[in-house]
C-alpha cells in the first residue's frame, strides 16, 4: 500500500492506494468521529461492494442510499435523496458521509456533506479509474444544470481517500479508457517523463496490469495533491487540471448528460487544445500529433461528435466556471508537459478550431 498526502494544514487528509484495501477497517475507522455513517453509492455499485464497504464500517451505525447510475442523473432532483435519507435516519451533524462510486458519486456525497447541517465531514471511497485518480481528490464537489456542468457545488475537502484498485477488475472497457483521459491530463500538463511512461505503458494499462495501474494512480495522485496544496480554490495554478475540460463540458452539456462519458469529453478537448495550440503557433505538428495518438491508442474519441454545433459550444463556453470578465479561459499547452491559462487570443482562432474539429 502507498500513502499520499494532501497539505492543506490542519486539514491535510491522506489517500491510501493498493489492493484489498476494502478489507481493511483500520484505515477508515480514524477518520469517523461519531457513531452515525451514511455511505451513498448507485445501483451498479452496490451489487458488487456495497457489502464490503458496511463490513468496513461495521463498528458505527451504517445506513444507506442507493442512487441511480449515470451522469444524467447529477443533479438537484436526485442530490434530495441523499437529504431525504439523512432526515429519515435523523442523522445529525456528526454523521460521516461516505462516497461509494465513481465521480457522478462523489461529487454528489461530497456536495450534500458540504451542505447538510452547514457541513458535515466525508470519506471518499472512489470506484473507477477516473475518480480514483481526479475527482476524488481534491474537495471539488458538485451537480450539474442544464446550461452547465458543475456549475452548483462548492470546495469541501474529504476526510480520507481510500482508493481500492482491486475495484477496477469489474470496471467496463469504456469506462477505463475514460479514466485514462484524465491520467494522460496530468503527463500533458506538467509532466513529461510521465507522459513518456504512459505511451510506453498503453496495452500494459488497458489490460489492468496491476503493477502499472498502480503506478499510474499514484503518479495521477501525487501531481494533483500536490497542485491542490498549493491551490485548493482554483486562484491560479489549478486551473491548468482543467486541461481539455472547457471543451469537454461544452460537448457533454451539448450532447446532453451521459451520452459521452466525461473521459471522453475530455480527450476529444486536449486534441482541441493541442490544435488551438499549434493554430497559434505554440506547439508543433508532433505534439499534436502525440496527443492524438496515444488517447485513440486508449481507445478514446478525438473528435468532435455529431450532435452539437461550434456555435452551440461557443454559447455553452460563456456558462463555463472559467469565464472571467466575459472571457472564455482556456488552458492550453506549449508542449508535452508544458501548458498554461489563456484569455487572450483571436476568437476567430478558437471558432477555426471548433470548426475543424469533427
Amino acid at each position: 500500500m502507498k500513502t499520499l498526502t494532501v497539505d492543506l494544514g490542519d486539514r491535510s487528509y491522506p489517500i491510501f492506494i493498493g489492493q484489498d484495501l476494502l478489507a481493511q477497517k483500520q484505515l477508515v475507522t480514524p477518520y469517523v468521529k461519531a457513531k452515525q455513517v451514511m455511505i451513498v453509492t448507485n445501483e451498479t455499485i452496490a451489487p458488487l461492494y456495497l457489502e464490503k464497504t458496511l463490513a468496513l464500517f461495521s463498528d458505527f451505525q451504517a445506513e444507506q442510499v442507493i442512487l441511480p447510475d449515470g451522469e444524467e442523473y447529477k443533479n438537484l432532483t436526485i442530490l434530495n435523496t441523499i437529504f431525504d435519507e439523512l432526515l429519515t435516519q435523523r442523522c445529525d451533524r456528526q454523521v460521516t458521509l461516505v462516497a461509494l462510486g465513481g465521480g457522478v458519486i462523489g461529487d454528489m456525497t461530497g456536495f450534500a456533506a458540504a451542505c447538510y447541517q452547514r457541513g458535515v465531514p466525508f470519506i471518499q471511497i472512489p470506484t473507477t479509474l477516473l475518480s480514483q485518480v481526479d475527482s476524488s481528490v481534491g474537495g471539488k464537489t458538485g451537480v450539474n444544470h442544464p446550461q452547465g456542468k458543475n456549475m452548483i457545488g462548492a470546495f469541501h475537502q474529504p476526510q480520507c481517500v481510500l482508493i481500492d484498485t482491486d475495484t477496477l477488475n469489474t470496471l467496463e472497457p469504456r469506462q477505463l479508457s475514460a479514466g485514462l483521459a484524465e491520467v494522460v491530463k496530468y503527463g500533458l500538463i506538467n509532466d513529461v517523463a510521465f507522459f513518456e511512461w504512459l505511451e510506453q505503458n498503453t496495452e500494459r494499462l488497458l489490460n489492468l496490469e496491476p503493477e502499472a495501474i498502480a503506478y499510474a494512480v499514484e503518479r495521477s495522485c501525487a501531481d494533483k495533491a500536490n497542485v491542490v496544496a498549493q491551490d485548493e480554490k482554483e486562484k491560479g495554478m489549478r486551473a491548468l487540471l482543467n486541461l481539455g475540460h472547457t471543451f469537454g463540458h461544452t460537448i457533454e452539456a451539448g450532447m446532453g448528460y451521459g451520452q459521452v462519458l466525461h473521459g471522453e469529453a475530455v480527450a476529444i478537448g486536449m486534441v482541441l487544445a493541442a490544435k488551438m495550440s499549434h493554430s497559434l503557433g505554440w506547439v508543433n505538428s508532433e505534439c499534436v500529433e502525440r496527443t492524438e495518438a496515444i488517447l485513440q491508442a486508449m481507445h478514446l474519441p478525438t473528435k468532435i461528435p455529431q450532435g452539437v454545433t461550434p456555435d452551440q459550444m461557443l454559447e455553452l463556453m460563456q456558462v463555463d466556471k472559467k469565464v472571467q470578465a466575459g472571457k472564455i479561459r482556456l488552458i492550453l499547452m506549449k508542449g508535452i508537459g508544458q501548458s498554461l491559462v489563456v484569455d487572450d487570443y483571436p476568437a476567430d482562432i478558437l471558432k477555426q478550431t471548433l470548426e475543424n474539429g469533427f
